[in-house]
């Protein structure tokens, strides 16, 4: 039973202190009040809570905003490593700068709204505001079922609506434009595996020789990787997960083309069983001291801006060469030394995308913004289209739930034709000639 504490503060008059006793048998503080009829009610307040479960650790709802977040919820709260990058990001360049030196429980849904509405203010998207909303939600739940705060800040805090847009899907002859810009066969490959298998990048980064079984031209998606935006304390920039998404194994068949195709790729770089299909490129040896031309460049080409901005044919390598020789020789620069990769390391997204996808997507004419994302969007799309089911797609995929596959009918530009057909036929369809009036109806009509 709780227990009102009577003290002298620094002017002379009493002063009562309610304890209570916590779930661990610990006597804890409900606050000080100057009469002691006030300190009863509180600690009797705080143990009737405690039977119903609605108690607060007023203790830990004293500490700041940033100390919680930073210490306890991120180091100890169950999330996907992908998901933690963003929640990081976001924590980083938004919300510290609002809430860090704020009290738990003194965050209401006012100033949560408040800042909302600065960071609208000074330019933020509504996909960001959304953005931020559900990690200050995540963080609120926890620290809500935790019995630090009292109430969620977030209950009653809307954010301006989010417009989806549609899916932009390739058609195959922007396909096939983008297919013949590829820079090299084996990136033209991995453009054919991820259109047909629709496999996001981690698991297809992370795709080695034994998932892929070439009797039965079955693909096993059993991992995937995850490159960190910073490395860990190791040096390391790349995290394997033995699982994928949706934490279930996938099966996929292939075509007896594209599985002969990945025969070949195997037998040409001679990759073992735990090797990676598509792992980084082995540098080849430096040698800038006598660049081969091959004749003539072709416009545009054989300059040091046209390397610099992706392309790495051998004129603009030998540009790029003579560039760095001249300020050498000039005392300018300190030649750098050769980077060495290990032999199987994994393939960075950011590095594919400049140096790989963007000169090939400016080489095959594609005037709107293609990701290699894109490749899973188109593969469901074309599949629907051509007449698979929505569960076989959806298992593909590795979708938890329809309504993701769904979203992926009707989105190729001609696949409206039919229903605009349709009616227009019907409105083109001149009205059936009138019989005659019967005898009968016609002496009723009189």
């Amino acid at each position: 039973m709780g227990f009102s504490k009577r003290r002298i503060n620094r002017q002379g008059f009493p002063r009562y202190t309610a304890y209570y006793w916590d779930l661990r048998g610990r006597a804890r503080s409900a606050g000080t009040f100057g009469r002691k009829r006030d300190a009863d009610r509180a600690w009797r307040r705080a143990e009737a809570e405690i039977a119903e479960g609605r108690f607060v650790d007023l203790a830990s709802g004293r500490q700041r905003f940033g100390r919680y977040v930073t210490e306890s919820w991120l180091p100890h709260h169950t999330i996907e490593l992908n998901t933690r990058q963003g929640y990081e990001h976001v924590l980083a360049k938004y919300l510290l700068a609002g809430f860090a030196t704020m009290r738990m429980n003194e965050i209401l849904p006012s100033h949560v709204r408040d800042y909302l509405c600065h960071l609208a203010d000074t330019g933020a998207t509504p996909h960001t505001l959304a953005r931020c909303k559900t990690v200050l939600s995540a963080i609120f739940t926890t620290a809500f079922n935790d019995r630090i705060i009292h109430f969620h800040p977030c209950t009653g805090v809307t954010t301006p609506a989010v417009p989806k847009r549609p899916l932009r899907i390739l058609t195959p002859a922007e396909y096939d434009a983008l297919h013949t810009a590829l820079a090299a066969p084996r990136w033209q490959l991995l453009a054919d595996v991820a259109l047909e298998t629709g496999v996001r990048w981690g698991e297809l980064a992370e795709l080695r020789v034994h998932d892929l079984h070439l009797a039965t031209r079955v693909l096993t998606i059993s991992r995937a990787v995850v490159e960190l935006h910073h490395p860990d304390p190791d040096g390391q920039r790349f995290r394997i997960k033995h699982y994928p998404k949706n934490t279930e194994y996938r099966q996929l068949h292939l075509t007896t083309e594209l599985t002969r195709a990945l025969l070949d790729h195997l037998t040409e770089y001679r990759l073992a069983s735990d090797d990676l299909v598509f792992g980084f490129p082995a540098a080849p040896p430096r040698d800038d001291t006598n660049p081969s031309t091959g004749g003539a460049a072709p416009e545009g080409h054989g300059t040091a801006s046209r390397y610099s901005a992706g392309c790495r044919c051998e004129h603009c390598r030998a540009a790029i060469a003579a560039y760095r020789r001249h300020r050498r020789a000039l005392g300018h620069d300190r030649p750098a030394h050769q980077r060495h990769f290990p032999a199987n390391r994994h393939l960075s997204r950011n590095w594919f995308r400049k140096t790989i996808w963007y000169p090939a997507l400016h080489d095959s004419g594609l005037t709107h913004r293609v990701r290699i994302h894109d490749l899973r969007h188109t593969n469901a799309s074309w599949m629907l289209a051509g007449g698979a089911d929505l569960e076989t797609v959806r298992e593909r995929l590795g979708h938890t739930s329809l309504r993701a596959t769904e979203r992926y009918l009707h989105t190729l530009p001609d696949a409206h034709n039919t229903a605009l057909n349709a009616l227009h036929r019907t409105r083109n369809t001149s009205p059936p000639e009138t019989t005659r009036q019967a005898p009968v109806a016609r002496n009723l009509a009189n």
